[in-house]
């Protein structure tokens, strides 16, 4: 593991620009953003940049959660967090599907709107958080930061006492195996294209303190 001084922070909007870049190079490699924004057509880079840089910028202009990961003051991973207290749906703002469209194009928006709802339609009922996104720079995976990511979020979710879980969604196949050991139940799939889709559940998450 890289050595140096490693980080719990909430972010605030000082970090978009960081939380942009940082996630557009998690995401842009995933199974599930390679179908929605159609990998195999020029200007794929392009649309995942501008999906993601819109879906940052929602998020902070929102006020919502943001839970970072900073080693030396880089900022090397990110949560960004939906508790059911402050609960935004951002594709229910005009605003953001006409961005969307302008920069990524009716269809492959057309493509995350249905993806985003089958997702929806796949949790369980109550108050639960919701992670949109997720991710550790590719230059630090594997070095075991992702665990204390989630970690710390399990501890941020513990002291909530509207959210009665953790939910998340992924595509990658070599991920499903990690969440589960952490305790996440899978609730629902979602069937895109080739790509299955694991929507995942976490039931009342203890602090890591008190869990030990």
């Amino acid at each position: 593991m890289p050595e140096g001084k490693l980080e719990i922070r909430q972010l605030n909007g000082s970090y978009r620009r960081e939380a942009r870049s940082l996630l557009y190079q998690a995401y842009r490699h995933e199974p599930t953003f390679a179908h929605i924004f159609e990998q195999d057509r020029p200007g794929f880079d392009q649309r995942v940049r501008a999906s993601v840089r819109e879906l940052v910028e929602q998020h902070f202009n929102e006020r919502l959660p943001s839970i970072g990961l900073v080693l030396d003051d880089r900022l090397i991973g990110i949560a960004l967090v939906s508790p059911p207290s402050k609960r935004f749906d951002i594709t229910e703002s005009w605003m953001w599907r006409m961005r969307m469209v302008l920069t990524a194009g009716f269809r492959c928006t057309r493509r995350y709107l249905d993806y985003h709802q089958a997702v929806l339609d796949s949790l369980p009922a109550g108050q639960f958080t919701v992670l949109p996104l997720i991710g550790i720079h590719p230059s630090f995976q594997g070095h075991g930061y992702g665990l204390q990511l989630l970690e710390a979020l399990h501890d941020w979710c513990a002291d909530d006492q509207n959210s009665k879980g953790v939910v998340l969604d992924t595509g990658n196949a070599r991920y499903l195996e990690f969440y589960q050991r952490l305790g996440y139940q899978e609730v629902g799939q979602v069937a895109l294209g080739p790509v299955l889709e694991h929507v995942l559940y976490h039931p009342n998450p203890q602090r890591v303190s008190a869990a030990s």
